[in-house]
C-alpha cells in the first residue's frame, strides 16, 4: 500500500483575520486552530505522517508535537509555495495531502475519499458546488455576462497528489498560486473533483471563528 504523507501549510499572516497573529493559533473550541486542523489527518489510517509548515516553529511544536504522526515542523517560505515546497520535500509519502491549516473543519471520512480518489486517478481535491450566481464584469464595474453555476465549484483542501510530480512542478512553476491545483493546472495535469462539505470553511474573518465553534459544538467539541 502506498504511503501518503499529509503536508499543513500554516505559515500565512491571516491579516483579514485582525487578530495580530497567524490565525492558526487561535482558539477554536478548547484547542487551537492548527491543533484543530490536523487531528483528523491523525487519526486517519490513510496518513502515515504530517509535516507542519508554520511562521513559528518553536509554538507550533509546542502545540502540535505530541500529535501523533506530526513528523516534522518546518518554518514556512516567502510565499505559499515557498512553503508548500518545504513541506512536500521533507515528505517521504508517495502521495501528498496538502492542507490549509486554517480549514480546521476537515473530516477524515472526506481526507479518506479525497486520497482514495487520487491514489485511483492520479491526483484529487475537494470541492462544492458554487450556491450563488456568478457575474463576469467588464473593465468598468459592470456585468459582461453570466457563468454556468453547474459547472463552477468552491475549491477546497485537502488536495491529494502524486508527491515527486506535484514537488517538481512546484520548482518549475513561475509565479505565485492561491492552491496546488492551479500548479497542475499550469502544466496540463488533470485533477478529480471530489465533493466535499460546505462545512470545510477556510477561517479568514472573526465571523468564520463564530461560525467554525457552532459547527464543532453542533459535532460534539464542547469548550
Amino acid at each position: 500500500m502506498s504511503r501518503t504523507s499529509a503536508v499543513i501549510v500554516a505559515a500565512g499572516k491571516g491579516t483579514r483575520m485582525g487578530a495580530g497573529m497567524n490565525k492558526a493559533y487561535l482558539p477554536l473550541c478548547g484547542k487551537t486552530v492548527i491543533e484543530t486542523a490536523i487531528l483528523p489527518f491523525s487519526e486517519s489510517d490513510e496518513i502515515d505522517e504530517i509535516i507542519v509548515v508554520t511562521d513559528d516553529v518553536a509554538k507550533c511544536e509546542g502545540l502540535v508535537g505530541g500529535i501523533p504522526k506530526v513528523k516534522a515542523v518546518l518554518l514556512g517560505g516567502e510565499t505559499r509555495k515557498d512553503s508548500v515546497k518545504i513541506g512536500l520535500s521533507a515528505a517521504s509519502g508517495e502521495f501528498s495531502a496538502i492542507h490549509d491549516g486554517a480549514r480546521a473543519l476537515i473530516t477524515q471520512k472526506e481526507i479518506e475519499t479525497v486520497i482514495s480518489a487520487a491514489k485511483k486517478y492520479g491526483a484529487a481535491a475537494l470541492g462544492v458546488k458554487c450556491k450563488d450566481t456568478l457575474k463576469i464584469t467588464d473593465g468598468d464595474g459592470f456585468i459582461a455576462g453570466t457563468q454556468d453555476r453547474e459547472r463552477l465549484y468552491q475549491i477546497q483542501t485537502p488536495q491529494v497528489f502524486k508527491t515527486s510530480e506535484i514537488l517538481e512542478m512546484h520548482k518549475k512553476a513561475v509565479g505565485d498560486f492561491t492552491d496546488d491545483c492551479a500548479v497542475m493546472e499550469s502544466f496540463g495535469g488533470k485533477i478529480k473533483l471530489v465533493e466535499g462539505s460546505y462545512e470545510n470553511i477556510k477561517l479568514t474573518t472573526p465571523e468564520d471563528i463564530l461560525t467554525a465553534e457552532k459547527i464543532l459544538e453542533k459535532r460534539g467539541f464542547l469548550k
